[in-house]
């Protein structure tokens, strides 16, 4: 394994998840400022790291499954950071709920690619796996950005803050129930077109 910058990028993701979290759970003032705009530098590297390594020539069989992993591994554990941390108000048993199904479903098509590389096949990520990622990743940031404007920017929004910061969160609730309807009907996908290497 070559330590290309496009793979240095997308290792880079694991730390900065990890950070991420601990601002999620501090109480200083800017702690969640901090924790979004790191959440979106750290997403931005999703797309950039690609994006480099095709134009370098860079492409590696390394990049592209820690690519995925790693995707799996952030999204995965900030919304259990946003699930344990509160950021659900009354709808934390149903976000609970739904993030485990998601999880059953990550590990299911993991343990499907599992099966069809022992017989020499690739289930390469299809298009409604890269939208589910992505609408995963917009559910967190609206969430955070929820969090961020409720702590640290309630005085920009003249006496509004509480529709400002409700609306954002809002936005977010409907992003992750998006992402956990799009995460199972992708699944379904992938197991339609490729079920059939457990089949025997």
């Amino acid at each position: 394994m070559k330590f290309t910058l496009p793979n240095v990028l997308t290792l880079s993701r694991v730390p900065m998840m990890f950070v991420i979290v601990a601002l999620m759970y501090s109480d200083w003032a800017g702690a969640a400022t901090w924790a979004f705009w790191l959440f979106i530098a750290s997403a931005l590297t999703d797309w950039f790291d690609g994006m480099l390594a095709r134009r370098a020539n860079q492409v590696s069989s390394f990049g592209r499954f820690m690519d995925a992993v790693i995707d799996k591994v952030m999204v995965i554990g900030l919304m259990i950071a946003l699930v344990n941390g509160g950021y659900f108000a009354g709808f934390r048993i149903t976000a609970m709920l739904l993030l485990l199904l998601i999880i059953a479903r990550e590990f299911t098509i993991s343990g499907l690619r599992m099966a069809a590389a022992t017989k020499g096949l690739v289930v390469e990520a299809d298009a409604g796996g890269k939208v589910k990622t992505f609408v995963q990743l917009n559910a967190i940031g609206w969430l955070l950005g929820a969090r961020m404007f409720e702590k640290d920017f309630a005085s920009l929004f003249g006496g509004q803050e509480d529709t400002a910061v409700r609306v954002v969160h809002w936005g977010g609730l409907g992003l992750y129930v998006l992402a956990a309807v799009l995460t199972i009907t992708s699944g379904y996908t992938y197991f339609r077109r490729h079920g059939h290497v457990v089949q025997d």
